[in-house]
């Protein structure tokens, strides 16, 4: 009957697909700076620590930022609150190239942090309520394909450009697929929940930490936070370590990334649905886990190459599998506080780890870095699997 049910519901609504699309240029625009920024910020003469603080202050501006939004999003429609959220990130790509000074650079990374976590907190919110909640797992699947290509894609390009051309081109660029995404997303029907539409702000009361962490699906955004600090180290020092290995082709591990990504997205999302989420977790984070090491010993593209592929399975799966587990724990009313406090997770296991490994990054290579961060993959399964097996063995002592 689940079934008759769920392929009755269409997911494929225009709504979706340009609400999906124009996520992905919001995506692109953002990431593929990501990358570009930390040799950008070293050739202007910053430290270890302050190659580190690029992601971390941009990390705690996001991280800090969606509270609020998630607290408006229980009682305001979505259209106006997704279109600002991209405008304010086109607004701050427009003005980097005035920070050729690294204090007014870091300052303008906190800045861009706030507009990312409203950003991808409302368009979350809005791609969960256009989906239909017998298809949650393939759609916010499909839908998080256009988060992680974006974060595949958008690097593989933004390092083509900054080796080929100028920052200030490659910022030029950002800035133009920032203007389509927000043509995209003018365009979306959007459906906000009646349950929101009837809520008035006087009958709430706001409260940070709970608009901060709900509780009812706290566990996978705890799980994103260790994955992602172990991954934070490769998305901030992968461009130096391709320097460092006399490695040309170094975008190779994100374009084979994108390419199985997008392949093995749609099977994790059907295998979400019918069989739950924690042994596609700990399947994709083993995945990643070997990934980080093969990474890690590569002095050709080869080596690159093969990395990307593990990557593209494996951590390409798994963050919208641990948003749609995220997502599924939560009642439709706090899914915009839910969505916040997953891409919250996200921000602060990458900003923590860009942070605690540029220090790291001044004694050891950074080599050793992707070594030492991989520990947190293991320590995320292992989290995963006790977790599974403390609700196995609430279950009989509940129907007792």
């Amino acid at each position: 009957m689940q079934l008759v049910r769920a392929l009755k519901e269409t997911l494929w609504t225009k709504s979706f697909i340009m609400l999906m699309i124009g996520n992905l240029f919001v995506f692109m625009s953002f990431q593929m700076l990501i990358p570009t920024l930390p040799p950008y910020i070293k050739s202007i003469g910053a430290t270890g620590l302050e190659i580190g603080l690029v992601t971390a202050l941009f990390s705690i501006g996001a991280v800090l930022s969606r509270p609020f939004i998630g607290f408006m999003l229980e009682y305001r429609a979505r259209k106006q609150l997704v279109l600002i959220g991209a405008a304010a990130l086109l607004a701050i790509t427009v003005i980097y190239p005035l920070s050729s000074v690294v204090m007014i650079f870091l300052l303008f990374r906190f800045i861009h942090g706030l507009a990312w976590g409203w950003s991808t907190t409302v368009n979350g919110t809005a791609a969960v309520d256009v989906v239909p909640n017998s298809r949650l797992g393939e759609g916010m699947g499909y839908y998080g394909l256009s988060v992680t290509i974006g974060m595949i894609i958008a690097p593989s390009l933004g390092i083509y450009l900054y080796q080929i051309t100028s920052f200030t081109n490659l910022i030029y660029i950002s800035s133009v697929l920032g203007v389509i995404a927000i043509g995209l997303l003018s365009i979306v029907r959007y459906e906000t929940p009646a349950a929101v539409l009837e809520t008035r702000k006087e009958d709430l009361k706001f409260s940070y930490l709970d608009s901060l962490i709900e509780k009812t699906s706290w566990f996978p955004a705890f799980i994103t936070i260790i994955v992602t600090f172990g991954y934070g180290s490769i998305v901030t020092f992968i461009v130096i370590f391709g320097e460092e290995r006399g490695i040309d082709q170094i975008f190779l591990f994100y374009l084979f990334n994108a390419i199985m990504a997008s392949l093995s997205r749609p099977i994790s999302g059907k295998w979400f649905d019918q069989r739950g989420p924690k042994g596609l977790v700990l399947l994709c984070t083993f995945l990643t886990f070997i990934g980080m090491w093969v990474l890690s010993f590569a002095h050709s593209n080869l080596f690159i190459i093969i990395s990307g592929i593990l990557f593209g399975i494996g951590f390409g799966s798994l963050i919208p599998t641990l948003q749609s587990w995220t997502l599924s724990m939560t009642p439709s009313n706090r899914r915009g506080v839910a969505n916040g406090m997953f891409f919250s997770s996200i921000d602060l296991g990458i900003g923590l780890s860009g942070l605690v490994f540029g220090v790291l990054a001044q004694f050891v290579e950074t080599a050793a870095l992707f070594q030492i961060s991989s520990v947190f993959l293991i320590l995320g399964m292992a989290v995963t699997i006790l977790y599974g097996r403390r609700r196995s063995a609430a279950r009989p002592q509940q129907a007792s």
